[in-house]
């Protein structure tokens, strides 16, 4: 079965990857691509403007457009139009793959209520290679326990409007898992004056912004006399690509529910 695809933010950065990336996996076609009323790319040629030749699947501004056309809409947009987008496909029972990032609580509650109806897998992060690194952040934090201080190291492109990462958070929820905490309760997002001496059960977070950093992610476990790394960089967004279209294969066989990329790949 090929499963039918729309991209929403087609035009955009990961948009294009993410067309490109359903054009080279087997079981999967783009039938459908969206962007926003105003982009200048409406009309156009969704497969041309990822740079692969025309496809024939012209970019609209309006999912309802295109309801019936796509068997599930991939959508790393951003929260609102994602959980405008989640309600509709939910509405139609269209399967869905969601990698924003930036959600309030009150958004993944929406987005939750939306599962209820259709399948949504959404994930901070749909690279394998960093799925791994969630699975393995909680086993060592599990096994090296209290005597070693956690702190997560995130770097992104100087484009990205969210900090700390939503990656570095799910790696921050991975650890305090394992420690058998709540991230809430022990996460420090900043340091700046006298902070005084770290304490026993804090995870720490630190971003930095520049360039075009596709993406980096260190997990450090620290300790007297010796320091163990977890340590992820990504060079290029196909590896959000590849992974968000085998989720979305994944994820049409699914009826109903929230699904993460853990489940995907068999972690759980």
């Amino acid at each position: 079965m090929t499963v039918k695809i729309a991209v929403t933010g087609a035009a955009g950065r990961m948009g294009k990857i993410l067309i490109e990336a359903v054009s080279l996996n087997p079981n999967a076609e783009l039938s459908a691509a969206i962007e926003r009323a105003e982009s200048p790319a409406l009309g156009l040629d969704a497969g041309e403007q990822a740079g692969l030749g025309k496809n024939g699947v012209l970019i609209v501004d309006d999912i309802q457009q295109v309801i019936n056309d796509f068997d599930v809409l991939i959508d790393f947009t951003a929260p609102a139009a994602t959980v405008a987008n989640a309600k509709a496909c939910a509405a139609a029972g269209k399967k869905m793959i969601i990698g924003t990032t930036g959600c309030t609580d009150a958004d993944k509650a929406e987005i939750a209520t939306a599962a209820g109806q259709s399948a949504i897998c959404m994930a901070t992060n749909f690279s394998t290679g960093v799925n791994l690194c969630f699975k393995l952040a909680k086993e060592a934090a599990a096994i090296l326990g209290d005597d070693y201080g956690v702190e997560i190291v995130e770097a992104h492109h100087r484009h990205k409007v969210d900090a700390p990462s939503g990656t570095a958070l799910s790696l921050g929820e991975a650890v305090a898992e394992g420690h058998g905490r709540q991230l809430k309760e022990v996460a420090v997002y900043s340091r700046e004056g006298q902070v005084g001496a770290r304490t026993e059960h804090e995870i720490g977070f630190a971003t930095i912004r520049g360039g075009d950093v596709v993406g980096d992610h260190t997990v450090m476990y620290m300790a007297d006399g010796e320091r163990v790394e977890i340590s992820h960089k990504a060079s290029s967004r196909m590896s959000f690509g590849r992974g968000a279209i085998r989720a979305a294969v994944w994820v049409a066989a699914k009826d109903a529910g929230l699904f993460d990329m853990q489940d995907v790949l068999g972690f759980k």
